[in-house]
């Protein structure tokens, strides 16, 4: 499978940052779709919280520069920015890239699919759930770059991952345990500790996650 590229916008600090990766087969939507709907989400929460920049940006590690750029639509955060962010607001993930939506069925297509990822383009989170509120459960597909890894922060107190691999093979250090997983094994751990995804092939993993929240937070 030809390996998603990304679009690429700039940090506060002058690096390349990327933004939702798009494919030849399901293209997906610019960056700048998604940026001012994060942009609102934070600027809201942080208010909510009574939080000024810059104890956002102690609290997260995130610099107040980029968290202005973030609030004011000019970046599109990275999957590990996100976290740090979310960990900080004590909210989830969706929580920041939600926007409300009509009630009713609600059909997403893969062309207008809005994906994350990570700053050297290896790992890639496509959200399988509507951005409309912040949810308890979401879903995601993953896909990992043949021998890389994808760290991960440990995500609120509470939380699981459920996680089938439906293509490659992957190991999941968690716990000061690995665990290797095949083509169509799954995993069910807590993930409310620092975690890592390791892709062991020289091909994509493709996997389909499960997150849910210990508590509703948002």
């Amino acid at each position: 499978m030809k390996k998603p590229t990304a679009k690429v916008t700039k940090t506060d600090k002058g690096e390349d940052a990327p933004g939702p990766a798009t494919s030849s087969a399901a293209p997906a939507a610019e960056a700048t779709d998604l940026a001012p709907v994060v942009g609102g989400n934070l600027r809201r929460l942080r208010t909510r919280r009574g939080l000024s920049l810059e104890r956002l940006a102690q609290n997260s590690g995130v610099s107040r520069a980029m968290l202005g750029q973030i609030e004011l639509g000019q970046s599109a955060p990275t999957i590990n920015v996100l976290w740090k962010i979310a960990r900080a607001l004590e909210v989830t993930f969706s929580a920041l890239i939600s926007a409300r939506a009509q009630p009713g069925a609600l059909v997403l297509r893969a062309a207008e699919s809005k994906v994350l990822t990570s700053k050297d383009r290896s790992f890639t989170s496509r959200a399988l759930f509507p951005f409309d509120e912040p949810r308890r459960v979401e879903f995601y597909e993953l896909r990992l770059a043949g021998g890389t890894v994808e760290d991960a922060d440990a995500h609120p107190p509470g939380t699981s991952e459920n996680l089938v691999v439906t293509a490659g093979a992957i190991e999941i250090d968690v716990a000061g345990d690995t665990h290797r997983l095949e083509t169509g094994d799954s995993i069910l751990f807590e993930a409310d500790t620092p975690h890592a995804y390791r892709n062991v092939g020289k091909v994509e993993a493709v996997m389909y996650l499960v997150m849910t929240y210990g508590e509703e937070i948002g």
